[in-house]
């Protein structure tokens, strides 16, 4: 039986999306394992795409991993080839604004208005509640309004440069790929502040795979940097190539979230 694969998270163009494809393609053949290409494009939830029994390599992001009861195989994490990642499967939240804004820094933002895409983000929402912990030293909310849900980095980048919100959350994987494959309308977008580094979106399989099934294509993936077939594929999606996470550091993504505590910088 043919199983899913998914890189909706991180296919932030046509081109990226096609790349991803290519990648699954090389490493079905290599594996032995089949897969197919399932696009789940938004508004569609993730969550009904992570509650399939039919995963081979879908990317979930780390907050819902964690969150999980019954959590899926970890199958392989990308490593982003950017210097600030440090050869590590990490990310973190750019925030951005439009290039020609008068804002300097995050502080400039305060009391504008705020994006986020959903509340089982990292990214997207967690990340940031968690960062502006550091400016709670004001008895007055940081921002007058929390626009949301935006859903996807796409969304998040037309909001800002709509002028529909002054500030928002950017994974900054997905902000390397926007530079690479679409660098005019990255040139819109300023960063005046990033979060810490946490534990990157891996790709997983559902829990209800067998481990000898897992086992393949998570060898498929951590070979792949080796792979002389892969390398303009890697290239094109940024990436050095794939590491084995460990499921134990998602659980400071749970830590950072309730120390940012339920009405903290919440958009609902």
């Amino acid at each position: 039986m043919a199983l899913i694969a998914n890189a909706r998270m991180y296919a932030i163009t046509p081109s990226v999306r096609d790349a991803w494809q290519a990648l699954f393609d090389r490493v079905a053949k290599t594996s032995g394992i089949p897969l197919i290409y399932l696009d789940h494009t938004a508004p569609a939830p993730l969550e009904d795409l992570w509650s399939r029994d039919d995963l081979g390599a879908a990317f979930m992001c780390g907050f819902p991993f964690a969150s999980a009861a019954r959590k899926p195989h970890l199958v392989a994490a990308p490593v982003p080839a950017a210097p600030r990642y440090g050869g590590l499967p990490r990310y973190c939240t750019d925030l951005v604004v439009c290039a020609d804004a008068p804002f300097a820094q995050l502080r400039d933002t305060f009391g504008g208005r705020i994006g986020w895409t959903v509340e089982h983000s990292q990214s997207g929402y967690h990340a940031v509640r968690y960062h502006l912990l550091r400016y709670r030293d004001r008895p007055e909310p940081l921002f007058a309004e929390w626009i949301g849900p935006l859903i996807t980095p796409r969304r998040v980048i037309e909001a800002v440069l709509s002028g529909r919100i002054d500030v928002g959350p950017l994974d900054s994987y997905a902000h390397d790929l926007l530079r690479l494959h679409e660098p005019e309308t990255a040139a819109r977008l300023r960063v005046v502040e990033s979060t810490a580094m946490t534990p990157n979106p891996a790709l997983v399989a559902s829990s209800e795979v067998a481990g000898d099934t897992v086992g393949p294509l998570r060898q498929a993936l951590l070979s792949a940097a080796a792979d002389p077939a892969l390398l303009p594929v890697l290239q094109s999606l940024a990436i050095k190539g794939f590491s084995a996470p460990n499921p134990a550091d998602y659980a400071e993504l749970l830590r950072q979230a309730r120390q940012a505590g339920p009405d903290g910088a919440k958009p609902v």
